[in-house]
């Protein structure tokens, strides 16, 4: 098994090297021992009869978290979630389209009912029966109400199907909701605009490894990514906390700058593994490239965090 998964890494241009540094990467993101990194080097080398069928719903979103998983910049990121799922259902990379495409939404859900993960990209419209958005003539809340229920578990990808996100920012006339409240039902939120995609592959080694959704905070949000505050974890930090701190010359903290907090950063309040994971292959993210967070992955955090760039939003 090990001789093949190799093969096929390399067939497609990954490295032993690199394939078994992103494991290592998803292994410490989801808090698990390095005992664990062959088992999920295992994940991906099973065979497609064992792959979980996943259906991905779009609705109010703006396609953000879908370009975030499949643009990754590791190249073969999205070779690998192909390769452990079995994709039955995504309007943006999927071949069908019109009628055929609804119907293999259909037949999808009718034959894993109860098996397939249900990912769901965007907030619902409600008002007006939720007429402000449709896909086939049918609105979001109808698709949704339809195929949610009839899921292994429901996944909220993105600030907007796990908070109602921008779409739910006042005066939203639309009436626009986050999946749960929309629905009633509970979801695992992989909250942020966009989210890191290794904390979706995460969920879903998760669910594989150890048979059974990670642990989730008091937002349904998975604490192995969620359990600290940008804050607690920015290199920068030691200047909010220290007038008198010295830095020494050629750390991190040197070569960062001052804590963003005077520019309105919202670390403090904003929980997510940023700091740790990063993005683009593990290259940077906002606070490193000199920006303050704008705690995207916040409930209502276009409400309650805007304007970006004064403190203390919150009252």
């Amino acid at each position: 098994m090990e001789k093949e998964i190799y093969e096929r890494m390399k067939q497609k241009g990954v490295s032993r090297r690199d394939f078994l540094r992103y494991c290592t990467l998803l292994t410490a993101t989801l808090g698990l021992s390095s005992s664990f990194v062959p088992k999920v080097a295992e994940v991906f080398a099973a065979s497609p009869k064992q792959r979980p069928p996943l259906i991905w719903l779009s609705f109010g979103e703006c396609t953000g978290c879908t370009e975030g998983v499949l643009r990754s910049m590791y190249p073969w990121v999205a070779d690998l979630v192909l390769d452990v799922l079995d994709i039955e259902y995504h309007e943006t990379i999927m071949a069908a389209a019109g009628h055929q495409a609804e119907e293999n939404l259909k037949n999808a859900v009718k034959k894993y009912k109860g098996q397939f993960i249900c990912v769901v990209d965007g907030s619902i419209a409600t008002s007006y029966g939720g007429a402000y958005g449709k896909i086939a003539d049918r609105t979001f809340w109808e698709i949704a109400k339809e195929v949610c229920p009839q899921a292994l578990a429901v996944v909220a990808m993105g600030t907007c199907s796990s908070f109602g996100g921008i779409p739910a920012a006042k005066p939203n006339p639309g009436g626009y909701k986050s999946v749960k409240e929309a629905l009633g039902i509970n979801t695992v939120n992989i909250s942020g605009c966009p989210p890191n995609p290794v904390n979706l592959v995460g969920t879903v080694l998760n669910y594989l490894l150890l048979g059974k959704l990670p642990a989730l905070d008091d937002l349904g949000r998975p604490l192995f990514a969620y359990s600290n505050s940008i804050h607690d974890q920015c290199p920068r930090r030691s200047h909010f906390e220290s007038n008198n701190f010295v830095l020494e010359f050629g750390s991190l903290e040197a070569r960062m700058g001052y804590c963003l907090y005077k520019m309105g950063c919202k670390g403090p309040e904003t929980y997510n593994n940023c700091p740790t994971v990063k993005f683009h292959g593990g290259t940077s993210w906002p606070i490193q490239a000199g920006h303050p967070c704008i705690g995207c992955s916040e409930p209502n955090f276009w409400d309650e965090m805007t304007p970006f760039y004064r403190e203390n939003i919150k009252t």
